[in-house]
This record gives C-alpha cells, structure tokens and sequence, in this order.
C-alpha cells in the first residue's frame, strides 16, 4: 500500500500495489504493521457497507466524541463518490479545514480518516456502495454531526444534493 498524506495532519490517502498476473490481480488493503509504521491507529472493531440507490445522494458530516471517538478506513466498492474529511481537532494546525478525494471503485483507493475528523461523501453514480472499517463500536450518545454546507467551513461539493436526510440536513451552525 502507499500512504500520501494529505494538507489535513494524519488524514491518508491510500492507494493499492497490485500484483498482476494472467488472473488479474492482488492487492492488500490493510496491514496493522503498515498502519502502525504510518502513525494510524489500526484497531478495527467494525465494518459497515453504505448502499446508495441513486446519484447525488450526500451522507454527512458524521463524527464520534470521546470516549468514542473513530478513525475509519472508507473505500468505494461499487460506483464513485466524492468523500470529505473536516479537521474538527481544537490543536489541530487545520482545524476547520477540509480535503476531498474521488473514491471510485475502478480507482479503488481509500481514506483514512483519523479520531477528531467528520466525515461525509456525495454519491456521483447510482448505486455506489461505501465500505467503512472503523476503530471503534457506533456508540449513538457519541454521534454527532456538522451541516453539509455549514459557512464556517466552506467545503465545496461537486454539485447540489439530491437526496439527504433531514438530520444531516439540519444540524446547527458550528460555534
């Protein structure tokens, strides 16, 4: 795997070094000694699969508190999407900054997103499929959540969204 950091502190993306053959390929997509040698934290307790029916469907920005807080692996299986990450970290040097990565299933790249960062993608296909492997349990009095289009950050989305829930929709402005 390569790991290239990106502006945000500990935020990776990660590509595949595939090893081709007349089969076609193979690929590892996590090693606890790889993330361990990176610095990321490489307990996983949880996968979940994000189904997606239709395009320009927006999920986020998500995020978990102490004593819950997350890192996530994200990859795209089936379809495309734009994924953000927002540094919500006070010490951070990029707090309340944001980077966004085309994840695809033909790229098959994915994204670490360390404990302190929300989350949130907008699918660019119908039926996009999202795999999450995530650090810790989903604990609901930990969850919490930030405004897709919140001023206080400015994370610009390749389009309108078509489809959000009216959760993600309504969160309060950041303070």
């Amino acid at each position: 795997m390569l790991f290239i950091e990106t502006r945000l502190p500990g935020v990776f993306e990660i590509h595949l070094e595939p090893h081709p053959d007349e089969r076609g390929f193979f690929a590892r997509t996590w090693c606890q000694k790889e993330f361990d040698e990176h610095g990321l934290n490489p307990r996983l307790l949880q996968c979940n699969v994000s189904f997606n029916v239709r395009k320009g469907t927006l999920r986020g920005m998500h995020y978990q508190i102490p004593p819950f807080a997350e890192a996530k692996l994200v990859r795209c299986t089936n379809g495309a999407l734009y994924d953000v990450v927002l540094d919500l970290r006070p010490q951070s040097p990029t707090f309340r900054e944001w980077v966004g990565i085309m994840l695809t299933s033909a790229n098959r790249e994915a994204i670490y997103i360390p404990e302190g960062c929300a989350h949130g993608f907008m699918t660019l296909e119908d039926r996009t499929e999202v795999f999450y492997q995530m650090s810790e349990f989903y604990a609901a009095d930990s969850a919490r959540g930030v405004r897709w289009n919140d001023p206080a950050f400015q994370i610009v989305w390749p389009a309108m969204p078509q489809i959000i829930s009216d959760h993600d929709r309504t969160y309060p402005d950041f303070v």
